[in-house]
């Protein structure tokens, strides 16, 4: 019974480094399996400079050409209507290439109702409202790669 134990941690081991390489090779920050009731997590802690990211949510609402923009406060994440990535993948906009685009800064939504796409490993995961309110700001371009905890849209 104990060599079945060790034999069991030495491949759950074996599976922590195998997730823990495809990170580095894929450049994700965390990935989660679940196998035969098994179920393993592993992410990075990647440190980013405060005026880098800062630069690069400007970027990305300058890119968006937004009004609303020029008016957002310093650091959006901080805003108590943030919508957050909920994972690490593409973000997307609309349903499918071409179609109209769930949202606009401005857009009335309704709690549950779905403000983007994120696809991440093949899957597109549809991203609800947290709450009603209205669209004040949208601070990624379609098809832009995003991270966990990542601002996305701001709703008031």
């Amino acid at each position: 019974m104990a060599k079945e134990s060790k034999d069991k941690v030495s491949i759950e081991q074996e599976a922590i480094r195998e997730l823990a390489q495809l990170l580095v090779e894929t450049g994700l920050s965390e990935i989660e399996i679940e196998k035969a009731g098994l179920r393993i997590r592993v992410a990075r802690n990647l440190t980013i400079a405060a005026g880098a990211y800062a630069a690069s949510a400007s970027g990305a609402a300058a890119g968006a050409a937004q009004p609303a923009a020029a008016a957002a406060p310093a650091d959006p994440a901080l805003h108590p209507g943030a919508v957050k990535s909920p994972m690490v993948g593409t973000a997307y906009r609309a349903p499918e290439p071409g179609a109209a685009f769930f949202i606009e800064v401005g857009s009335r939504v309704s709690q549950g109702q779905t403000l983007l796409i994120i696809e991440a490993m093949k899957t597109m995961n549809h991203i609800p409202a947290p709450k009603s309110g209205t669209v004040m700001q949208i601070l990624f371009e379609n098809g832009q790669p995003v991270e966990f905890g990542e601002p996305l849209v701001v709703i008031e």
